[in-house]
């Protein structure tokens, strides 16, 4: 860092307003993306998806609530894992908050995992989150969105992940996030669906990380975002070189 170019006033303004035009031209960009991405066709959910929820069994439908639009994180936590993923847990603490403003635009929040109801909620109450949370073990759901994998399909990679077969993957359940939509008449419409790096857009730590010096600093890294640990693990002495 100590041989970063260092300017004059005048010259770091020049820079920043040549930077600034690039930043709205990404901003027009999103914009548009995000308009295509709402005029995507929709597909009926024809299956009947029974939950095991705190209250019992819920459909598909039940778990929009009051809201007309739902919004649902497959996070990664298999049947005999001891706690959910790491990375998956640090998005959950983002999205914890925004339960209640999400109510306000018509947009219910859940989470669904394949483990058991009651490791699911022990867990939940060890990282103090308050976000429905559902159990996906005894339904067809996560292999119908392609989040869990069979160990001899990752083995012959023949595993399908973010719309292509043959994906690597470290693990037999995978991150995702999906929307659907519920009509007047309770029909269940699938709207969208994003993987694998489409799930930085709910990271909002890298929007911080990418506007400071180091950036994601995470090129020495075995893999991306190997820093990242539980919020409860987290080790005070190794905070700031995530590398010792």
């Amino acid at each position: 860092m100590t041989s970063h170019a260092v300017v004059s006033g005048e010259r770091w303004l020049q820079a920043r307003q040549e930077l600034l035009e690039k930043e709205k031209e990404f901003t027009r960009l999103r914009d548009e993306l995000t308009r295509k991405r709402r005029e995507l066709p929709w597909e009926k959910v024809e299956k009947e998806y029974l939950f095991e929820g705190p209250d019992g069994p819920v459909s598909l439908a039940d778990l929009f609530g009051e809201c007309s639009q739902l919004v649902i994180y497959h996070f990664m936590f298999g049947p005999d894992w001891p706690e959910g993923c790491k990375i998956c847990s640090m998005l959950a603490d983002h999205y914890d908050p925004l339960i209640i403003h999400l109510k306000h635009r018509d947009v219910t929040l859940a989470t669904v995992s394949r483990a058991p109801l009651k490791t699911l909620m022990d867990y939940q109450r060890r990282m103090g989150w308050s976000f429905p949370w559902v159990s996906s073990l005894h339904n067809d759901f996560n292999w119908d969105y392609h989040v869990s994998f069979k160990q001899e399909d990752l083995d012959a990679n023949r595993a399908y992940y973010n719309y292509r077969a043959g994906a690597q993957f470290p693990a037999t359940e995978g991150p995702g996030i999906s929307s659907f939509y519920k009509d007047a008449s309770g029909e269940v419409f699938h709207t969208y669906s994003s993987f694998g790096r489409g799930l930085e857009n709910f990271l909002g730590i890298y929007n911080f990380l990418d506007i400071v010096p180091k950036g994601r600093d995470e090129d020495r890294l075995p893999y991306p975002m190997a820093w990242v640990r539980h919020k409860d693990q987290y080790d005070d002495e190794s905070v700031v070189d995530p590398y010792v």
